[in-house]
């Protein structure tokens, strides 16, 4: 499976289902000669029992009853099998393409440098889910469009060999029935899309409430929060609403044509027979094909529908596949175990700040405003694109914009302030690759071994969906046990101790200078105990850095420093 171009080439929705329909070109062509086999054994059931009336009238042979009846088995055998393979074949492609794109998509948000698509997870999430699976449907819509047009011809044929004029019926009124039904699907495409979106708005409405449950309930937003969902709730079910009425009105339609056809075909047979110029077999064939042909023209008057619903969300998915990177990084490799260096940079409400971390120091950044500190944990996580901040960012003596972003991560680890908790382990959600030979020691660091030592199963204790059977500090210890496994060279963490009570948080410190100790660490907090274990503080105001030394030297000098750091 190939990955995303990380250049973001212009992918168009008619591109995505080109590559669909590419990709699945042998299953579609067995599938549609075996639906095609299935259609053409279904409409030569009416014409087998018209032969036989007809066989049975004017002959009476006991031989050619027999032989009539094991046609028809023969029919029903070929009909039944490939149905059965025909399907399998085509349901198999379907379901593996449908999977493909769901990875396609996924692996856009899994990328080290973000996308620059204007959705929220839950708009993609829908898009990896009914949008893929809607792309894919394309794998079968094809070969059943083809399948029950070779029914259609097939039975038009054969009324043709009866009367020529029962023949001309069955395809002009086909072509007038898929002329009108075209028109009827484009608006079933658009009012899909829209749908589409209304949909996935919701659902990112939800992710965000569950994400903000908690702080919800602290401030008491629980009833705004649900009137906001209501809303956008409400315009998808109105949206939906309005998809299935365009669906009904186009299901009726289709139907209602279809019926006129057959009854159309039915009773100009009946007409050609009193009249003497068809037989009375070819009046059972022409009636049977009537109510036979029903199903292939409501199969082959569907398609454009589910066509337009293909082209809906393929273009859906297209916004995700052909979004450009934020940034577009270097490819340069920065050598190991070198220093981290802040020069000049102005982002916000950073105002040219400069500081040098020299390898393998523990320094600790007092920052007296959280959004500086924020911004700078962005910026050192590269989810701000170099270009858009002045000034540089140099890792190993390398500016950061000439070196590839899984390169910077390979070598520095900056912890997010929030890091998500995973259903699973603690064990997986420690070391989710399995392959870090210090979650021992981290555990012991990060002071989780209380956690661990209250349940039985060790390590192995099962977590829910973002760690909602653990406290807030368990949490938060949690995501700094996971940091400290990775054992990156240079480690950036942000306020890791701030749900934990001032014991711990002290054991904390201590462990993480002793873990540490050798490699460059940074740590942006206001915790006394962090600041106190590092070995050196820059303290962040007003964007630039306004002091340096040792925490006890800082607080014996710094009276604006001791008051923002004791509790």
């Amino acid at each position: 499976m190939t990955t995303p171009d990380p250049h973001g080439s212009r992918r168009a929705g008619s591109d995505i289902l080109r590559t669909a329909v590419r990709r699945n070109a042998g299953a579609m062509v067995w599938g549609t000669v075996l639906m095609g086999l299935y259609q053409a054994g279904e409409t030569a059931f009416p014409i087998a029992l018209g032969l036989i009336v007809d066989h049975t009238m004017r002959g009476r042979s006991l031989t050619a009853l027999v032989l009539s009846i094991a046609a028809l088995a023969v029919i029903i055998t070929t009909v039944s099998l490939s149905w059965r393979f025909g399907m399998r074949i085509l349901q198999k492609a379907n379901t593996t393409e449908a999977h493909r794109w769901r990875v396609r998509v996924a692996s856009c948000g899994l990328q080290p440098v973000a996308r620059d698509v204007d959705l929220k997870s839950g708009e993609v999430l829908t898009i990896a889910t009914e949008d893929a699976d809607q792309t894919a449907d394309i794998v079968e819509v094809v070969p059943m469009l083809i399948s029950s047009s070779v029914a259609v011809l097939v039975a038009a044929v054969a009324l043709s060999l009866a009367d020529l004029r029962l023949g001309l019926l069955v395809m002009i009124g086909t072509a007038l029935i898929l002329s009108t039904l075209s028109v009827m699907s484009k608006r079933i495409g658009s009012s899909t899309q829209e749908q589409q979106a209304r949909v996935a708005r919701a659902g990112a409405k939800v992710a965000d409430l569950i994400t903000g449950l908690r702080p919800l309930h602290g401030f008491g937003g629980n009833q705004a929060a649900f009137r906001s969902y209501r809303k956008v709730s409400t315009e998808a079910k109105e949206q939906a609403i309005t998809v299935a009425k365009v669906n009904g009105a186009y299901t009726g339609t289709a139907l209602a044509l279809n019926s006129t056809l057959a009854a159309a075909v039915t009773l100009t047979a009946g007409w050609l027979a009193f009249d003497g110029q068809i037989s009375i077999g070819e009046l059972v064939m022409a009636v049977g094909l009537a109510q036979f042909i029903m199903e292939p023209l409501r199969l082959f008057s569907d398609m454009p529908k589910y066509v337009m619903m293909a082209r809906a969300s393929a273009e859906r998915m297209a916004l995700v596949l052909s979004a450009p990177p934020v940034a577009a990084p270097g490819t340069a490799r920065p050598a190991p175990g070198g220093d981290l260096e802040i020069d000049c940079v102005r982002y916000e409400s950073l105002q040219g700040l400069k500081f040098r971390v020299p390898a393998g120091q523990f320094t600790a950044i007092a920052v007296y405003q959280p959004r500086a500190a924020a911004e700078l944990a962005s910026i050192l996580a590269v989810n701000v694109p170099p270009a858009a901040y002045g000034g540089v960012v140099r890792l190993g003596g390398q500016d950061l914009a000439d070196l590839s972003v899984e390169a910077v991560r390979e070598l520095m680890l900056v912890n997010p302030y929030d890091g998500e908790i995973f259903a699973g382990t603690l064990r997986t959600n420690i070391d989710p690759s399995g392959t870090s030979r210090t979650v021992g020691e981290a555990v012991e660091a990060s002071m989780l071994t209380d956690v661990v030592a209250l349940h039985r199963e060790g390590l192995d204790y099962e977590v829910r969906d973002r760690g909602s059977n653990l406290s807030g500090g368990q949490r938060q210890r949690l995501s700094l046990a996971r940091a400290l496994a990775a054992d990156s060279d240079v480690l950036v963490l942000r306020d890791p101790t701030t749900a934990v009570d001032a014991v711990t948080e002290q054991l904390v410190a201590r462990r993480i200078a002793e873990l540490r100790r050798g490699r460059t660490t940074v740590v942006i907090t206001s915790s006394p105990a962090l600041l106190d274990a590092a070995d050196r503080v820059l303290v962040l105001d007003d964007g630039v850095v306004a002091a340096e030394g040792t925490h006890r030297h800082l607080l014996a000098s710094d009276p604006a420093y001791c008051s923002a750091v004791t509790r």
